[in-house]
């Protein structure tokens, strides 16, 4: 029975992508199309960035755990966990892979989740930061009158998250199981972190995986952008991706569809890009990061399923 559930586990995320891509085949044609008159070697420097940045994902990944994890077998869940993500809102797919390998490497349930919160918090930090110095660099990138929410509005978005992490709060201090479960995990999540910054090459991996990550998803819409000869400068096309991705990371989407299209399409127009111009570099970014790969990698996930990878 085991070994059936395996094998069917291990052929559902192929049938999903499928029905995904059947259900959006006219947002793939319509940006296939546009692809088509562009420069390709920047097209391949685009898919190269990509790649790149499922390495950079590996070496931060293990950046989170004392024990050294088998390259190989890290790197293609990486990769694989692109079609979990794409299919689970919040990167929820992705955590659920990497869980899955962790604990198939033999390393206990708290200090799985603890790495994947350390990894989580550390590739947030590394975006902020990219967008706080390339926003100090260029000031002047985003021209955000009339494309961001009045004060009003974002004053009452702001007391609404206040409200709901107050909320959280109160739960967790008045509700005995709560605290001693959210107490242990904090626990076990410092205790290996501050383990793991007294390895140098621990923090190194850590911290350039989780900063390299966002610059070469950035680097990869810049090479999409002179592919179609968009008229913006590259870094203010790196901004306008770091500020779209950090704004769409509140919008818990399947994979950021719909989020981060339409936030990157707006950072993109005030950069300077015109509307049209912004939603074909939105679609080929899309079709060469997340679409593309989207195959290959559910064909992937399917044989760490089968393999007991994951």
């Amino acid at each position: 029975m085991g070994k059936t559930w395996r094998v069917v586990g291990a052929g559902v995320p192929l049938a999903v992508v499928v029905g995904w891509g059947a259900w959006h085949r006219e947002l793939l044609v319509a940006g296939g199309r546009d692809l088509l008159g562009a420069d390709r070697s920047w097209l391949l420097a685009a898919l190269g960035a990509t790649a790149l940045g499922w390495v950079a994902i590996a070496v931060a990944r293990q950046g989170t755990v004392l024990e050294p994890l088998p390259a190989g077998r890290l790197l293609a869940t990486q990769f694989a966990a692109t079609a979990a993500n794409q299919l689970t809102p919040a990167g929820i797919g992705a955590g659920a892979v990497n869980l899955r390998f962790l604990r198939g490497c033999g390393l206990p349930l708290a200090r799985t989740s603890a790495a994947l919160a350390l990894y989580s918090l550390a590739e947030s930090i590394g975006r902020v930061t990219l967008l706080v110095v390339m926003l100090l660099a260029f000031p002047h990138a985003l021209r955000v009158h009339g494309l961001v929410p009045d004060r009003g509005t974002v004053e009452v978005a702001v007391a609404a998250l206040a409200v709901v992490a107050a909320g959280a709060a109160v739960l967790v201090v008045a509700v005995r199981p709560a605290r001693r479960l959210v107490g242990g995990f904090l626990a076990t999540a410092l205790a290996d972190a501050r383990s793991l910054h007294m390895r140098p090459a621990r923090a190194l991996a850590l911290w350039g995986g989780s900063l390299a990550f966002p610059a070469l998803q950035a680097a990869g819409l810049v090479a999409v952008a002179h592919a179609l000869a968009l008229p913006v400068p590259p870094a203010h096309v790196a901004i306008a991706y770091l500020a779209a991705t950090c704004l769409a990371a509140g919008v818990p989407t399947p994979g950021g569809v719909g989020s981060v299209d339409a936030a990157l399409g707006l950072a993109l127009v005030a950069a300077g890009a015109p509307a049209g111009a912004a939603t074909s570099a939105v679609l080929g970014y899309r079709i060469i990061t997340a679409w593309l790969p989207l195959l290959p990698a559910a064909l992937t996930l399917g044989a760490l399923v089968r393999r007991k990878v994951v």
